[in-house]
């Protein structure tokens, strides 16, 4: 159910729910990914990985491997150039060179005619080992007796000039505003709680694959299941020693992303046995692998401490986060090689004195990357369950001690960044009363909870060319991805907008990275905003164009030509039109090429930010532990809303992705070991994990994306674990301070509490 506060504002394509463009080719199977591409000679690429989670590699014998039958070659670490990679921070090898530092990391590599013969063929390598010492906890790592994990980490390319100092931390962050000694002598109550979150996979079903071939001229050809096609061709470059010029990103379908389709992952392997073989090279994970190795979201231990007064006016709060970074910081694709949602660790709240320290830590874990609002879910987990254990300490409602400290129009943020438009209240407020907050509970053991956060848009930069086609119709060209967002589809609806003509009447086509010079690619909620400027700018040029073109013909002015329901008049003869096909042919006789091209570059985060609240409510049985979801009702501030089908479904999406970390989603992890390798013993949700959704949406037409729209795509999400924790807490008096909330967890707490005779406990 989706409710609005007020009518948004007309528009002839914007605010209508078009169907995805690209809808009918994948579910017909016409859309070829990554994984599906086939061209003539192609052979298939598998890695030996890692069984120890540190280890000296003292010898390979790649020779069985070699010899077997439909083996076209074998390439280990001695093989291929000494060469760090990484998004930003260069520290991991392509393949294991002396060491290895996680379970699943790459060994040795294999290509073969069949991908079977390339999996057993790797299973042959014989490697030697000497079993070094490992930490796998974030806090242990940085203690002195740790095992130091990378000798050499003050060498590493993009390592910020912060952490060397700190034993096995590769990023150290910290923002602060006010005193805290002040702001905690000043407090009446001080809270200090650890939380800690766990392993979780962006379960996306589309697995990591790239196929790479060489062109006689030397020209590297990638097809590749990855978001950021710019930056992953740099990266290829920098690995590899080739001229940049010299590889073509090929873009292809991306099936689920949700942050982790970043890494050039096994590319470089693809491109030295395409190299060693004269043949194309693809290789594509398997699930075990991804869950082994791929780049999951970082667990954490949360250590908040947080001060107020007797009415509950927050004071003071001091945040020190361990990230568990895994063995490489190499996913990591920030500058700061960290997570960014941490700087929102003061929440939605004005306090006056903030101290937030942020340690980006190796150990022998799997790598950890981004997913879907990285950092902030974790905090947010902490923050908002801390915001009910004040409440129920100072006998506050909950709700109204979020209203009391809710952010203000010009407060400041902890990166020191104002704040504007601020939606705190009416997202509370409506979330009040459609949730039925004050309403009293009929059953034993319901409860409800709620969380409310907060983000911005993201920044970044983007291309387009708008080309008017023999057939009058528009034809747009961008290098952006569409992850599965429907992004694509909203630039089409941004170009029709601008020039008033029916949205059936563009086209959108999808280039390779010889399109455009570079430009950010998809992520970071950024994609309307920068991509959807640069279809707005190139709109807007294609209209004086057409006018130009038009006014000719008319023998008028340009600006007495209007384009009106995809025809130019005149406005000096109104009687006078011109479709845009004829428009189009005109241009061909004259040798005119009716094309436009843009680029937009946003560099500052809009001080417009997005709210969005949810209350949960739950049933807990207390003989099993087991949650029962009854309803969410989650409310958002959102501006216009350019797609509402696709607007609800990121809703949607981001709070049954909330639901699964908060509940049941755990990549169970034993001394470095990841034991769930298959979506069986991985658990995410289903239909019937979800519970009746009811969405308010807080009109606020007032955002940076085109049609003052605002992003949507990471704000459901981070709400929806600590609001199910507040519940579980209100139902049974059991408070979850370590996801996700399983009926384990619950049951220890209720048996807790009958052996202290105490109505109350923390697990």
């Amino acid at each position: 159910m989706n409710k609005q506060k007020r009518k948004t504002a007309r528009f002839s394509s914007i605010g209508k729910p078009q169907p995805r463009i690209e809808g009918a080719s994948k579910v017909t199977g016409k859309a070829v990914y990554a994984a599906d591409k086939m061209i003539p000679g192609l052979i298939w690429g598998k890695a030996l990985r890692s069984s120890y989670p540190h280890a000296r590699i003292l010898r390979i014998d790649t020779s069985r491997a070699r010899s077997f039958p439909g083996v076209a070659a074998v390439i280990s670490a001695k093989d291929i150039p000494d060469v760090l990679t990484g998004r930003r921070l260069r520290d991991m090898p392509i393949l294991a060179r002396d060491v290895v530092r996680f379970v699943g990391e790459r060994i040795a590599v294999v290509a073969a005619e069949d991908p079977e013969v390339a999996e057993e063929a790797a299973n042959l390598i014989e490697v030697e080992y000497e079993e070094l010492p490992a930490v796998f906890d974030p806090v242990s790592a940085v203690s002195e007796s740790a095992p130091l994990l990378h000798r050499n980490v003050d060498t590493y390319k993009g390592l910020p000039k912060s952490a060397a100092e700190h034993r096995n931390v590769h990023s150290h962050q910290g923002w602060t505003i006010g005193d805290m000694d002040r702001g905690f002598r000043d407090s009446d109550y001080i809270f200090e709680n650890t939380f800690r979150t766990q392993h979780v996979h962006q379960g996306y079903l589309e697995p990591h694959a790239g196929l790479v071939a060489i062109n006689e001229g030397g020209q590297v050809q990638v097809w590749v299941s990855n978001k950021v096609p710019y930056e992953v061709k740099q990266q290829l470059s920098e690995t590899i020693g080739v001229s940049p010029e010299k590889i073509v990103i090929n873009l292809s379908p991306i099936g689920g992303d949700f942050g982790g389709k970043g890494s050039q992952m096994d590319l470089p392997l693809c491109f030295y046995l395409a190299r060693c073989t004269g043949r194309p090279v693809k290789m594509v994970m398997t699930y075990a692998e991804e869950l082994m190795a791929a780049n999951p979201r970082h667990p954490s231990v949360i250590i908040m401490k947080t001060g107020v007064k007797n009415d509950g006016t927050l004071m003071a709060r001091q945040v020190k986060v361990y990230w568990n970074g895994g063995a490489y910081g190499a996913m990591k694709p920030i500058p700061s090689v960290s997570l960014p949602g941490v700087v929102r660790a003061a929440g939605c709240y004005r306090i006056p004195n903030v101290n937030i320290d942020s340690y980006a830590v190796y150990t022998n874990c799997i790598p950890c990357g981004h997913f879907r609002s990285p950092g902030h879910v974790q905090l947010a987990f902490a923050g908002e369950s801390q915001m009910d254990i004040v409440a129920e300490a100072l006998g506050i409602d909950p709700l109204q001690l979020r209203l009391r400290n809710g952010l203000r129009d010009g407060d400041l943020t902890p990166d020191h960044k104002s704040v504007a438009h601020v939606k705190c209240r009416e997202v509370l407020e409506a979330v009040k009363r459609e949730s039925g907050w004050s309403k009293s509970k009929k059953l034993a053991n319901v409860g409800r909870g709620l969380a409310i956060t907060h983000r911005n848009v993201g920044i970044g930069d983007a291309n387009a060319r708008l080309s008017l086609r023999a057939d009058g119709t528009l034809s747009l060209l961008t290098t952006y991805t569409d992850t599965g967002t429907g992004s694509h589809t909203i630039f089409c609806q941004i170009v029709a907008e601008a020039l008033g003509i029916p949205f059936e009447h563009v086209r959108l086509e999808v280039g390779s990275t010889d399109s455009f010079r570079s430009e950010s690619g998809t992520g970071g909620s950024r994609v309307t905003h920068v991509m959807g400027h640069a279809a707005l700018q190139a709109a807007t040029k294609m209209k004086v164009v057409l006018q130009k073109q038009a006014a000719e013909l008319f023998h008028c002015r340009p600006d007495e030509v209007t384009l009106e329901a995809g025809r130019l008049v005149s406005g000096v003869n109104p009687t006078k039109s011109l479709s845009l096909r004829q428009v189009a042919k005109a241009g061909a006789a004259q040798g005119r090429s009716l094309e436009v091209q843009s680029y937009f570059n946003a560099t500052d985060v809009p001080a417009e930010g997005v709210f969005s609240a949810l209350v949960a409510e739950v049933e807990v049985d207390v003989e099993t532990g087991q949650v029962h979801l009854l309803k969410l009702t989650t409310a958002h501030d959102a501006g216009t809303i350019l797609n509402p089908l696709g607007h609800q479904g990121q809703i949607e999406g981001g709070i049954v992705q909330g639901v699964g970390y908060a509940l049941e989603e755990e990549m169970k992890v034993e001394e470095g070991r990841v034991m769930t390798l298959n979506l069986g013993e991985y658990k995410i949700p289903n239909i019937k994990d979800t519970a009746r959704l009811k969405t308010v949406l807080v009109l606020d037409p007032v955002g940076p994306a085109p049609f003052r729209g605002k992003e949507i795509g990471e704000s459901a999400i981070c709400q929806v674990a600590p609001a199910i924790a507040n519940a579980v807490y209100d139902a049974v008096g059991v408070r979850v301070l370590d996801l996700p909330i399983t009926a384990e967890k619950i049951c220890s707490g209720l048996q807790a509490q009958k052996a202290n005779a105490n109505p109350k406990s923390r697990v």
